[in-house]
């Protein structure tokens, strides 16, 4: 087995290409702790903040997706691609990597497409059901695409032979923190044995989700049950000025801006709102935590809802179209299965069922194939 030196990363925009790229350097650095390791992402993305907290070296590339539509700003996007791919193929030619990773997200097309010109090994990891543009444009150059749904196979058209399950490195990792029982009443003032709601928009929050939360946060309040509320970061001062301080303060309801530690706050709840991006949906099943999805209608080709559906379809989830949500329903579906036991543990169970709890030994496999063949 050839060891493996140094290891560049890349993706980013959201959490959903970020922890999965961290949980294969965490495999990585498991294997071989005196490995180099370079993450390549934006300036403006999550990954500026997350990935050096995490440790891990991190260079930016200034880069922007294309729009549907003609514009100015495709005209800088071009711009923009032209300048990031000689960077990122001077940080590649410098840096000299065993092999190159990339996670989804913009900034991974010039990183991955650089590597693949100076033929060392690459290898592509995507998330979701439906594939992201970037991982179907450089599907033709990578060696080796991960995959976490069989179905996403056939949007890789005559590349699909590169695809392999390797299911979400995120899940492995989760199933390996350990529970804090006591972690309601230290993070949150809330007791530890009473049922507790998490609603959540993902890393970059949801004005829908928020306003229909914010809507119903009266009534979860006199109900036998806690609600937390995180808003994300960009949205909390606004929702925030709009609750009564008396009911921000009341005992069962609390409102946060961000929780940068959610896997271990999951394994304290009872019930999930939230969006159904692919990562998220890994945690959720890794840990069988029932959830009611709320899928963005903002993304590529309707991923979300595809995600979605692949636990509806199995039980383990209920699902809202935003089309559809307000405070009401929300208020309403919330109680139904709230005040339902026996359907929050056949959710919870049928969610455990989709869980891939080798999913980083499975990818980390698949890296080290590659490594060897080039070696």
């Amino acid at each position: 087995m050839t060891s493996i030196q140094r290891v560049i990363l890349s993706g980013g925009g959201t959490g959903g290409h970020i922890y999965p790229a961290l949980s294969i350097y965490d495999a990585i650095k498991e294997a071989y702790p005196d490995v180099e390791v370079m993450y390549i992402g934006t300036k403006e993305g999550l990954e500026a903040d997350i990935v050096p907290k995490a440790g891990v070296p991190f260079e930016a590339i200034e880069i922007q997706g294309l729009r549907r539509s003609l514009s100015i700003e495709n005209i800088k996007s071009m711009y923009l691609m032209a300048r990031s791919s000689l960077k990122a193929g001077r940080l590649v030619r410098e840096f000299k990597p065993d092999i190159v990773i990339g996670t989804g997200g913009y900034v991974c097309a010039p990183v991955l497409f650089s590597a693949s010109i100076q033929r060392i090994p690459t290898f592509i990891h995507e998330q979701n059901s439906v594939a992201g543009l970037t991982n179907k444009f450089l599907a033709r150059y990578v060696d080796k695409i991960g995959t976490c749904f069989e179905e996403v196979t056939a949007d890789f058209g005559r590349n699909a032979s590169k695809c392999v399950y390797t299911g979400n490195p995120r899940a492995q990792e989760i199933l390996e923190i350990e529970p804090d029982p006591m972690i309601l009443r230290t993070q949150f003032d809330l007791d530890p044995e009473k049922p507790t709601v998490l609603i959540f928009g993902g890393s970059r929050g949801a004005p829908a989700i928020n306003q229909a939360a914010k809507d119903a946060l009266a009534d979860f309040a006199k109900s036998n049950f806690q609600v937390i509320l995180a808003t994300g970061s960009t949205h909390y001062d606004e929702i925030i000025k709009e609750i009564d301080p008396a009911l921000r303060a009341s005992d069962g309801v609390r409102v946060v801006s961000y929780i940068d530690n959610m896997p271990q706050v999951f394994q304290a709840i009872d019930l999930v709102i939230c969006r159904s991006g692919a990562t998220t949906l890994t945690e959720l099943t890794a840990l069988g935590l029932p959830s009611i999805l709320v899928p963005s209608p903002y993304v590529t080709n309707n991923h979300q809802e595809a995600n979605a559906r692949a636990l509806v379809d199995n039980e383990a989830a209920v699902m809202i179209r935003e089309s559809e949500l307000n405070g009401q329903l929300m208020l309403r579906m919330v109680n139904e299965l709230m005040g339902n036991p026996m359907q929050l543990q056949l959710m919870a169970e049928q969610a455990k069922k989709l869980g891939t709890p080798q999913a980083k030994d499975a990818n980390m496999a698949e890296i080290q194939s590659l490594v060897d063949m080039a070696s």
